[in-house]
């Protein structure tokens, strides 16, 4: 699916690079008949953000948006483990489905970074990456919600991707999400709060209290064609990326 290669790039740090294939991509976008009208009007209102004044300004922007804000990190695990000690063994097993998937990164970036994920679901088959998609609909929900608030164009590449994978996102996950703060980028002690070294549990419950399981043993306990999949037969691979119910 091209098209989740496009929004893997505009969720991506404004560059040169990126500023020079906006054409293409607003092509892409214009061109795609999966997305609702609605969806390529406010993609094509982030390109046009992006073309708009300098390349340091919008920067700037994104910068304090999805770097500097906890609540808005594009780093799925960071929604999903927070600190615990799940994070690092799902770390290390999505980078082992990125590989047996056939799929080398470019960047250096950890393998949980949204872009690099929508990377890799873009190489696969439409119903898979659909699928794929799908899966953290409660973290793509959430982040629509909290750059709603913002009157932040990235908006729309959120309510794009939940278009694409038509899923209904889980409740209680997205509950618990909705729970969590949501500081501005201005208010620096809120920040500092939000970002302060949580204290990482060991042993029983420490991954899950709200009753569904974490992305790691998911992972592993499937054949990895694709980020946490637990096939069914005849079916296409499904990414397990569930809240685990604590930030510890």
């Amino acid at each position: 699916m091209r098209i989740l290669k496009a929004l893997s790039a505009l969720l991506t740090y404004p560059s040169d690079e990126l500023i020079a294939a906006l054409p293409e991509i607003a092509a892409l976008i214009e061109a795609d008949t999966l997305l609702k009208k609605a969806d390529r009007a406010g993609l094509l209102a982030l390109v046009d953000h992006l073309k708009g004044d300098d390349l340091f300004d919008r920067q700037e922007v994104f910068g304090l948006l999805f770097d500097r804000t906890r609540s808005l990190s594009l780093h799925l695990f960071e929604h999903v483990h927070g600190e615990s000690r799940d994070r690092g063994q799902a770390m290390v097993d999505l980078i082992r489905v990125y590989q047996e998937g056939g799929f080398t990164p470019v960047s250096d970036e950890l393998p949980d970074f949204l872009p690099l994920f929508l990377e890799y679901a873009s190489t696969r088959d439409p119903q898979e990456a659909i699928d794929l998609i799908g899966q953290p609909a409660h973290v793509l929900t959430a982040l629509a919600e909290r750059l709603a608030k913002r009157s932040s164009p990235y908006e729309a590449i959120f309510r794009a991707l939940l278009t694409l994978a038509k899923a209904k996102p889980d409740a209680a996950a997205l509950e618990k999400l909705r729970a969590e703060p949501d500081p501005e980028p201005d208010d620096l002690e809120a920040l500092d709060a939000a970002w302060a070294e949580e204290e990482v549990r060991f042993g029983p419950g420490a991954a899950s209290d709200c009753g569904v399981d974490s992305l790691g043993p998911k992972i592993r306990q499937a054949r990895r064609p694709a980020p946490g999949i637990e096939p069914a037969p005849q079916a296409g691979p499904r990414i397990s990326i569930h809240h685990s119910g604590t930030r510890t």
